[in-house]
C-alpha cells in the first residue's frame, strides 16, 4: 500500500503546469532546427520576392501562403525530431538527458501523440498549399522516418545518416520552397543561379553539421552500437573535416562573388563571408575536444553560422 502511494506521489510530482509543458514542448521540437527551418522559409521567400519584384501580384496576397508553408514545415520538423527522440530514449538518457522524453517530462504516449498530430498536420497543410510544398514536405517526412524508424533506421550507418540530413536540409527544403513560392508568384518552375548557389552552400554546410553533431554524442552512440564518423575516425579528424568543409563553403561563396553572381551584390557577399570565415577559425581554436560542453557549444555556434546564411544571402540578393 505504501509503495502504491509513493509511486502515485512520484507520478503526480512529474505533472507539468502549462508553462512547464510548453517549455518541454519547445525542447521536444529542438529549437535550433525550428529556427533553421523558419529562416530557410523566410530566406527562400525573400529570394523569390526579389526575383519577381515586378510581378503584378499584389504583395498582401503572399502572407497567407507564406504562413501556410511556415506552419506546415514546422509541423514536419517536429515530426522528424520527435520521431527520432521516441526511438532514441535510452541513447538520449546518456547523450541528451535534458530532452523531455529522456528526462521523464513527457511520457512515451505524449511523444507519440505529438509526432502523429504534427505529421498529419504537415501533410494536410502542405497539400492545401500546393504540389511543390506537398512534395517537399512528403519527401522530407519519408526520409526523416527512414532515418529514425526500424527496421530501416538509416542513422545506424554514417554515410546514409549524413546523406539523409544534408539532402533534406540542403536540397529538398531549399529547392522545394523556392519552387513553391515561385510557382505561386509566377507560375514558373525556373530556378535562378542565386538559388542554386545558396542550395549548394547549404548542401555542403549541412554535411558538416551532420558529421559534427555526433562528436559530443560519442559515449551514447558507442554504447548502443550506432556507427558514426566520430567513432570510425575519432573526434579530432571529424572536427577538422567539418571545419574544412565549412571553410570550403565560404570560399565557394567568396569566389562566386568575385566572378559575379547575377542579381547578387558581390561586395556584400564577399565581405560578409570573409568575416564569417575569420570568425569560424577564431572560434575553432577555442574548442577543447576533451570537453563535451565545449564541443556542444561549438556545435551550436555552427548552427548560428547556418542561420546567418539564410539572412545574409537574401540581403545580398535584395541589394543586387
Amino acid at each position: 500500500m505504501k509503495r502504491t502511494v509513493k509511486t502515485q506521489e512520484t507520478l503526480e510530482a512529474k505533472q507539468l503546469n502549462l508553462v512547464e509543458w510548453l517549455y518541454a514542448f519547445w525542447k521536444f521540437s529542438r529549437p535550433h532546427t525550428i529556427i533553421g527551418t523558419s529562416l530557410s522559409i523566410l530566406g527562400m521567400y525573400l529570394i523569390a520576392f526579389d526575383t519577381h519584384t515586378d510581378s503584378p501580384l499584389p504583395t498582401p496576397y503572399f502572407p497567407l501562403p507564406l504562413s501556410l508553408a511556415w506552419i506546415a514545415c514546422l509541423c514536419g520538423n517536429i515530426y522528424i525530431v520527435g520521431l527520432n527522440q521516441l526511438e532514441d530514449v535510452e541513447i538520449d538518457k546518456i547523450n541528451k538527458p535534458h530532452l523531455p522524453i529522456a528526462s521523464g517530462e513527457f511520457s512515451r504516449l505524449t511523444g507519440q501523440i505529438l509526432v502523429a498530430v504534427t505529421g498529419i498536420l504537415a501533410l494536410l497543410l502542405s497539400w492545401l498549399g500546393g504540389r511543390y510544398l506537398f512534395g517537399m514536405v512528403a519527401i522530407s517526412l519519408a526520409i526523416g522516418t527512414a532515418y529514425s524508424l526500424p527496421p530501416i533506421r538509416l542513422k545506424r550507418f554514417p554515410f546514409w545518416a549524413a546523406l539523409c540530413i544534408f539532402s533534406v536540409r540542403g536540397a529538398i527544403v531549399n529547392l522545394g520552397l523556392f519552387l513553391h513560392f515561385n510557382w505561386l508568384w509566377q507560375g514558373s518552375p525556373e530556378i535562378p543561379n542565386s538559388v542554386w548557389a545558396l542550395t549548394g552552400f547549404i548542401l555542403v554546410f549541412t554535411f558538416a553539421i551532420a558529421i559534427f553533431k555526433d562528436i559530443p554524442d560519442l559515449e551514447g552512440d558507442r554504447q548502443f552500437k550506432i556507427t558514426t564518423f566520430t567513432i570510425a575516425l575519432g573526434k579530432k579528424k571529424v572536427f577538422n573535416l567539418a571545419l574544412w568543409v565549412i571553410t570550403t563553403c565560404y570560399l565557394g561563396m567568396i569566389i562566386a562573388g568575385v566572378l559575379g553572381l547575377a542579381s547578387v551584390n558581390s561586395s556584400f557577399l564577399i565581405s560578409s563571408h570573409l568575416v564569417l570565415l575569420a570568425l569560424l577559425w577564431w572560434r575553432s581554436r577555442q574548442v577543447d575536444l576533451q570537453d563535451k560542453s565545449a564541443i556542444a557549444s561549438c556545435y551550436q555556434f555552427i548552427w548560428k553560422l547556418f542561420f546567418l546564411e539564410y539572412l545574409l544571402f537574401p540581403v545580398a540578393c535584395l541589394l543586387g
